[in-house]
């Protein structure tokens, strides 16, 4: 993953991510708030063992994370919640090992691996880019090795039966660590997954190291969109984060309100196909909603277009209150069609992930901003998202 974050930013397909900007102050904070968490926050010095151990995702809009909210819930006391504070704040009562984690990628091995040498040679034969892996491979060889024998140490001393983890191609060392021990691993799904998604996609099912034993998706669409890794299973959790907004009813739809739903990676050239709708169709309301990971400041403004950024605004009611949205391959997308938006994917990198809804009528593919305006009007509502988002199952996963 790594590896293909590096070669798409160096070919200029796609753009960072999850960029994190952190000043000298910040870095000084974080390195404080490491020292002061071995002492409060330390899994290690908590008596007592737990049942299951729980990882959630870093970004928690509205302080809530909502992956493993339903779950830490159904859970209780028996679970270990183990919340980085590296890229966001932790959550009440977790615990982290952070310093550690932050300790191990500081030490990077100086040997130089002859094979990573061997495959960056391949790779920019073949690409015409050059990829430092082996910088990469000096320096997250060695962190995954010491990561992975410290949580042995800790899923043996607090008694682990069960690790849930969601984003587990980036805590590789703690799935690994668990599979050492026979520890069942539940991955918790946190968004779009397709058969270009390198975190899920493993065409033929090949055997893959430290992965996860099960993938609880949100809906049925997700169990078999992509080729999971050999021995993984897939079952249906639900998505229970999605339903209060149901419940509560839906905004009064603004039906000419048009909501682009930007992300890092392709953010500026998204951005165009909004400036082009305002241009062209100014009888519709066009909202840019950036990423999280995004800031305002990244944009120059444009007439018509209005950036809508931060915690003031929730993407979800923004999008239960609009008539159409715009993106190319963000989870929000399929929220969106949950709440009743007629859904345009803009041909940019990435699109691929949405082939497959736009082939089952539940989007139409714009290849270009004027084809966005002639499309939009005829965009479709998906009549049916249950397979998408399904109700909440949860409790009766873990009673299995």
């Amino acid at each position: 993953m790594r590896v293909f974050h590096e070669l798409t930013k160096r070919t200029g397909i796609h753009g960072e991510p999850h960029p994190v900007r952190r000043t000298r102050a910040d870095e000084l904070r974080l390195i404080g708030k490491h020292v002061t968490g071995l002492a409060t926050r330390n899994p290690f010095l908590a008596g007592g063992s737990a049942d299951s151990l729980v990882v959630p995702h870093p970004r928690k809009p509205g302080g809530v994370e909502i992956y493993t909210d339903r779950l830490r819930t159904l859970l209780g006391s028996s679970a270990l919640v183990l919340d980085s504070g590296i890229n966001g704040m932790p959550l009440p009562r977790s615990t982290n090992l952070d310093f550690f984690t932050s300790a191990a990628g500081a030490v990077r091995s100086r040997v130089v691996d002859e094979r990573s040498k061997k495959v960056a040679d391949a790779l920019e034969a073949l690409t015409g880019v050059k990829v430092p892996i082996a910088a990469l491979v000096a320096r997250e060889v060695p962190k995954h090795l010491r990561l992975r024998a410290l949580y042995r140490s800790l899923l043996k001393r607090r008694g682990i039966k069960t690790v849930y983890v969601v984003v587990a191609y980036f805590h590789q060392h703690i799935v690994g660590a668990a599979r050492d021990l026979g520890i069942r691993v539940v991955e918790l799904q946190h968004g779009a997954i397709s058969p270009f998604h390198l975190g899920y996609s493993y065409p033929g099912r090949p055997v893959v190291a430290d992965q996860p034993d099960e993938l609880w998706c949100f809906g049925s669409y997700w169990t078999d969109v992509a080729e999971l890794p050999a021995g993984m299973k897939t079952a249906v959790a639900g998505a229970p984060f999605i339903e209060p907004l149901q419940d509560a009813g839906r905004a009064a739809k603004e039906p000419r309100r048009v909501v682009f739903l930007s992300q890092g990676t392709i953010g500026p050239k998204l951005f165009e196909f909004a400036a082009s709708l305002a241009d062209t169709r100014p009888e519709y309301e066009v909202v840019f909603r950036l990423h999280p990971s995004e800031h305002a400041s990244d944009y120059t403004a444009r007439p018509g277009v209005r950036i809508s950024a931060g915690r003031g605004e929730s993407t979800l009611e923004l999008l239960a209150s609009a008539g159409y949205q715009v993106g190319v391959a963000t989870t929000a997308l399929f929220e969106g069609m949950v709440l009743g938006c007629r859904t345009v994917v803009a041909q940019l990198p990435g699109h691929e992930y949405l082939l497959r809804v736009v082939e089952r009528g539940d989007a139409v593919l714009a290849d270009s901003p004027a084809a966005l305006a002639e499309l939009l009007p005829s965009a479709p509502i998906c009549e049916d998202s249950s397979s998408y988002y399904a109700p909440d199952n949860l409790a009766t996963l873990l009673k299995a």
